[in-house]
């Protein structure tokens, strides 16, 4: 198994691995082992958010993992329910308590909440200044679309490093994309699997669904003897993206890691692209708040 990790320079000149462990719905109690095991697999992208309940037992794993923290790069989120100049300040604090850490890789804000976007400017402005002071190494948004981001842009004067952003071969949010590109925005993928459509069979997916199960994707996984996820991570690495796909199955971690001794064909990726279906499968960021899906941050 090759293990080299592209990595990525964001505009702040920081350097993230290209492929992550993302533990979005990985229970606490599972976390820490799957993080350890990662890391010890040669992860060095770890992300997490307040939202996901599970940053101690993340900071668990970092500590279990006999890597040390400066080889490591670490992501959490900042919640619209803190958001707003001081609580996002406080907001902060409690995510550097619950990972054990003294300091965050790249924070981000994890809705534009546009029906509040006052809060978010300050949100960002309040992220802007632990960046400044050095407890943040960069900063960056999560499901911002190209409005959100202009709006930013106009507001602060910032242009954020990175867009996490719903991207997988049945969503790929083209004008996002464009948008991330013009502005010199790294894209990461979550749900870069697919795994939304799975839990949400409504969506409209090419007659599959999930990516997985597509003919194409099982055709490729064939050529190269690879499985179905890893030919779509790859699809990603190709297009320049960083991928952060979750698991709790210690193997399919390991297995998630195994995609950089190939790389797809532009006709390839090109077929992959055309499996766009347009239909998003997470939330609208239009219509997110922080009522959308009531979490008490604290109680983990």
């Amino acid at each position: 198994m090759s293990t080299t990790n592209r990595s990525i320079t964001l505009n702040s000149d920081v350097k993230m691995p290209a492929l992550g462990l993302g533990v979005f719905l990985s229970p606490a109690e599972q976390t820490a082992g799957i993080v350890s095991t990662a890391i010890q697999h040669g992860y060095r992208l770890v992300d997490t958010a307040a939202a996901y309940l599970n940053e101690r037992a993340v900071g668990e794993g970092i500590r279990n993992s006999g890597v040390p923290r400066s080889e490591l790069f670490i992501t959490t989120k900042l919640w619209p329910g803190q958001y707003g100049y001081d609580d996002a300040m406080r907001g902060f604090e409690g995510s550097l308590s619950r990972l054990g850490l003294n300091y965050i890789d790249l924070y981000l804000l994890h809705w534009p909440v546009p029906t509040d976007f006052a809060a978010t400017i300050q949100s960002y402005r309040a992220i802007e200044k632990l960046r400044a002071d050095g407890r943040i190494r960069a900063i960056g948004v999560c499901n911002f679309m190209p409005q959100h981001l202009q709006k930013l842009q106009e507001e602060t004067g910032l242009v954020p490093a990175l867009n996490q952003i719903e991207l997988n071969p049945f969503y790929t949010q083209p004008e996002t994309l464009a948008e991330n590109a013009r502005l010199g925005i790294v894209t990461q993928a979550w749900a870069p699997i697919g795994g939304t459509y799975l839990r949400n069979r409504n969506a409209v997916t090419n007659g599959s669904d999930s990516p997985l199960t597509h003919p194409l994707v099982i055709e490729l996984a064939r050529k190269y003897g690879k499985t179905p996820a890893q030919i779509v991570i790859r699809w990603h690495l190709d297009h320049g993206f960083s991928a952060i796909p979750k698991s709790v199955r210690s193997e399919r971690i390991i297995e998630n890691f195994d995609v950089f001794d190939f790389t797809l064909t532009p006709e390839e990726i090109a077929r992959i692209d055309a499996l766009n279906t347009g239909v998003r499968a997470g939330a609208d960021p239009e219509t997110f708040t922080a009522a959308t899906y009531p979490i008490n941050v604290d109680a983990q």
